[in-house]
């Protein structure tokens, strides 16, 4: 059962990464580099661990449309294992997540001393000023800096605005900026307990250039992420409802 499978996988998750994570704690004391691989290491097994007790694996697809050199990758977030899959992906991404999850046992440590950026959603204007601060370094040297343009997890087949803090990056450090569309939260709901079997599939897309002007930019970039996105949640989906239930039957998205 789901619910069995989900249970088994949280526990096993949550000692594995209080006991790797005490293990490591050196880590933080080490070059960024190093913490960065540390955590590379950690979110690996992980997945392992998802794809062993749950039956939850993954497909990337349009890897090689992300440039070499700085780029900002704009993606969808449904689910925590949008995170997950980052460094594993990406390598040495500097993800721009809220500052209250650095507070976080472990997960928070490591995300701050492997280079993540983190803002306050509530200090307005001044957060977006920090933001390109923080932001300006990871770009000369190279990093893919990864954001997600609605600020927040939201569920298949809901939207909520774009936010201006990926505008604000892409005309302050003049980068290709590369729209990302997932169906993670098919399989791993926003604040579910419940994981399922299935395959989560990450879409790369075709770069959009530096130099757009900001309105272009954002009809742009949100059309082609919701457009990506709701193909692959239809993807997804057939793939859910094709399954067969035990009894004979089939089993669709609310199992």
């Amino acid at each position: 059962m789901s619910w069995v499978r989900a249970l088994a996988f949280n526990l096993i998750a949550i000692a594995w990464t209080a006991t790797i994570g005490t293990l490591g704690l050196p880590f933080l004391l080490a070059p960024r580099a190093m913490a960065m691989r540390f955590g590379r290491f950690w979110a690996k097994s992980v997945l392992v661990l998802l794809k062993l007790i749950v039956g939850l694996s993954h497909e990337i697809r349009g890897l090689e449309r992300i440039p070499r050199g700085g780029c900002i990758i704009a993606m969808k977030h449904q689910s925590a294992w949008d995170t997950l899959i980052l460094p594993v992906v990406l390598g040495d991404p500097a993800v721009v997540l809220k500052r209250e999850l650095l507070l976080l046992p472990f997960f928070g440590w490591y995300a701050a001393r492997a280079g993540s950026i983190a803002i306050d959603r509530r200090a307005g204007a001044g957060a977006l000023r920090r933001m390109l601060a923080q932001a300006r370094p990871v770009a000369v040297s190279g990093r893919p800096i990864v954001i997600f343009p609605e600020g927040t997890r939201v569920a298949p087949g809901e939207r909520r605005s774009y936010q201006p803090g990926v505008a604000a990056l892409y005309q302050a450090l003049a980068l290709p900026m590369v729209p990302a569309a997932v169906n993670s939260g098919l399989y791993w709901g926003r604040r579910s307990f419940l994981k399922r079997k299935g395959r989560i599939i990450l879409e790369f897309l075709e770069p959009i250039p530096p130099g757009r002007t900001r309105p272009r930019l954002m009809a742009e970039l949100e059309r082609r992420i919701e457009t990506a996105t709701a193909a692959l949640l239809r993807e997804g989906m057939s793939t859910i409802n094709a399954r067969p239930h035990r009894q004979g039957g089939y089993v669709g998205a609310s199992e």
